[in-house]
């Protein structure tokens, strides 16, 4: 049984772990999937490649209010599609290769499926056939999470275009993930996508751009209902106008129906029947912490599934660590990075740890229009009890927006009345990833409203001048006391 200094199971942000200052120890890479992570190949880089094309697909429907008349003629699915995996594929591979290389002669990479079975024991079902069994003085979990499949009645066994029913499937209707939507052979006439969250959003967007006649399914009243209620209230209105959304609405049954699905639904009219060439189940994902039967090592899983963390990224049991999905309450690449960060400090310099920062996590969803958030939004503020001022700046009221003859989108921005500071701030509309780094970098940095707004320069016409606006609309802060940092040049 070999024994290491240090293994890592997952390679996601788990693989940017070792480095220069570790080259003296002994370390075991666990992976029973792709190299890489979701991130890479089944999470937000794929992904995003498709919301790129499906942007230039889509522009002809913004043209009509600027005079511009255009339609889409034909799309690439295939093109598309092997474009991208193309890329994904060789990155997974070359990192895989990598580490299993000469580059790496500290590094042993077991491929397959690692399981606890005993205090700092793991045993892997490779992926060869054969099995090994390790040990080490320290652990990083970073096992990432799945694809949530609910359970409907008649639906087939595993994700991905199931076969026929003829011995070679279990006859269930086929479904497909976010793990496996993407590699689609070909591109549907209609789709139906089971879900109200980001990653059913970011999909309708996708497909609905590409031509594809798309029914959205969700439980709730709204879609993405986490958002700000503004937010989620204006994209529901819009997502409608794009393709059919059916609200408090679930499956009651699915069947396969030739090569297609066929689905009995219950919402607000009642029972009905619904038939399309492709059904995409996104309804969240699950930490793959009991997958790895933690328990067994002694460390904790909450009531989500979630390994235990402390702010040093330490589990309860000593030299066990974990970071990103597994453990964390953000499902974000960028938070994985910022614990993998952590996590490698405090495996180095065990003496003088250091914590991870979950003040201020932003996040986007990529759809159009597109979304972006950070800190707390206005109903959590009420319900709280959390002093707070909101300013709404419409995308209409600034040149670039108006420019555009955009009048549906906006950001809000809270902040705290006695000092200025930022609680949160929510965006719908063009290139809102982008647009609210500032009030990001506000947050993180303790710098008031007003000063970010009367500071500095800001471009005009540009969309940035969205958060000068908003920030400028807030009321002077009542505590009127010099906030600290950097004064401010003088002028000339």
């Amino acid at each position: 049984m070999p024994h290491f200094d240090l293994v890592i199971i997952g390679t996601g942000s788990g693989n940017s772990i070792p480095g220069p200052e570790f080259e003296t120890w002994s370390i075991a890479i666990i992976e029973d999937g792709l190299f890489g992570g979701t991130c890479l190949n089944v999470g937000c880089i794929p992904t995003k490649m498709f919301v790129h094309p499906a942007e230039l697909a889509d522009a002809g429907r913004h043209g009509a209010p600027l005079g511009i008349d255009a339609e889409l003629k034909s799309v690439d699915w295939p093109g598309i599609r092997d474009r991208i995996f193309a890329r994904i594929d060789a990155i997974e591979a070359g990192g895989r290769a990598y580490r299993e290389g000469p580059e790496c002669p500290n590094i042993t990479v077991f491929s397959g499926r690692g399981r606890f079975t005993a205090a700092k024991t793991v045993h892997v079902d490779l992926h060869d056939g054969g099995t090994a069994q390790v040990t080490a003085d320290r652990f990083v979990l970073a096992a990432g999470s799945h694809a949530v499949v609910p359970s409907v009645p008649g639906l087939a066994a595993v994700p991905g275009e199931a076969p026929a029913p003829d011995g070679r499937g279990d006859g269930g209707a086929p479904f497909h993930t976010s793990d496996t939507i993407m590699r689609l052979a070909h591109l549907p006439a209609s789709m139906v996508i089971l879900g109200g969250g980001y990653i059913a959003a970011e999909f309708a967007h996708v497909f609905s751009s590409f031509g594809v006649k798309v029914t959205q399914i969700a439980r709730g009243k709204r879609l993405l209902k986490s958002q700000d209620a503004d937010v989620s209230a204006q994209f529901t209105q819009e997502a409608a106008a794009r393709y059919n959304v059916l609200l408090e609405t679930t499956v009651s049954n699915a069947a396969r129906a030739g090569d297609g699905v066929e689905l009995v639904v219950n919402g607000p009219t009642g029972l009905r029947t619904l038939r399309a060439d492709v059904l995409l189940v996104a309804t969240g994902r699950r930490p793959n912490g009991a997958g790895l039967e933690v328990e067994k090592t002694g460390v904790e899983l909450d009531g989500h599934g979630r390994v235990v963390v402390d702010k040093f990224q330490r589990t309860r049991v000593e030299g066990i660590f974990a970071l990103g999905d597994v453990s964390s309450h953000y499902q974000l690449k960028h938070v994985a990075n910022h614990e993998a960060k952590v996590v490698k400090h405090n495996l180095a310099k065990p003496e003088a740890p250091k914590s991870s920062d979950h003040r201020f996590v932003p996040a986007a969803v990529f759809t159009d229009p597109q979304i972006a958030s950070v800190g707390i939004t206005e109903d959590h503020a009420i319900k709280a009890g959390i002093a707070h001022a909101v300013k709404v700046q419409k995308y209409g009221d600034i040149a670039a927006g108006w420019a555009r003859e955009d009048s549906r989108h906006f950001l809000k921005v809270l902040a705290d009345p006695a000092t200025g500071l930022l609680l949160g701030a929510h965006a719908l509309g063009p290139e809102a990833a982008t647009v609210i780094q500032p009030l990001i970098q506000a947050m993180h940095f303790g710098q008031t409203a007003h000063d970010v707004a009367n500071k500095q320069y800001w471009i005009h016409p540009a969309l940035s001048e969205l958060v000068e606006n908003a920030l400028l609309g807030l009321p002077e802060p009542t505590n009127q006391t010099e906030p600290t940092g950097a004064a401010g040049a003088e002028e000339v």
